[in-house]
């Protein structure tokens, strides 16, 4: 069979021209985002909101997550959990809650106030016109 190794050859070849123009469109795309990202962190320093090694660290952490996100997020939002997340719930027993820790007395006292304010303001708004 002397044309399979030829069939073989060329899958070969284009495997690796795959991978070349995948790598090269992945080297543009992030030097895109660089250049992006390092104009983003000029302005900031123009403004004053970084220093210059503020907006080293920045340019640097922002060119990892871009670099590891493809590989993670990808594989992360198309493989579903194999069983639905567990939730358990915890009861505290030994703090009340809030709405059992306000006296009830304090409650009466507010709403007094507030009716008191609330006549006094009817009557200034009659005196004032």
């Amino acid at each position: 069979m002397p044309g399979f190794g030829d069939v073989v050859k060329k899958a070969f070849y284009l495997g690796v021209g795959l991978a070349s123009y995948a790598g090269e469109k992945a080297g543009g795309r992030l030097s895109e985002v660089r250049s992006q990202v390092q104009k983003l962190a000029d302005e900031m320093v123009a403004r004053g909101e970084m220093t210059t090694e503020e907006a080293r660290r920045f340019v640097e952490d922002m060119m990892k997550q871009a670099q590891q996100s493809p590989s993670s997020g990808a594989t992360a939002d198309k493989t579903p959990p194999s069983e639905p997340r567990r939730i358990e719930i915890l009861e505290e027993e030994d703090k009340p809650t809030t709405a059992k820790a306000i006296p009830t007395e304090n409650v009466d006292n507010l709403r007094t106030q507030v009716l008191e304010l609330q006549e006094e303001l009817k009557r200034l708004q009659r005196d004032h016109t």
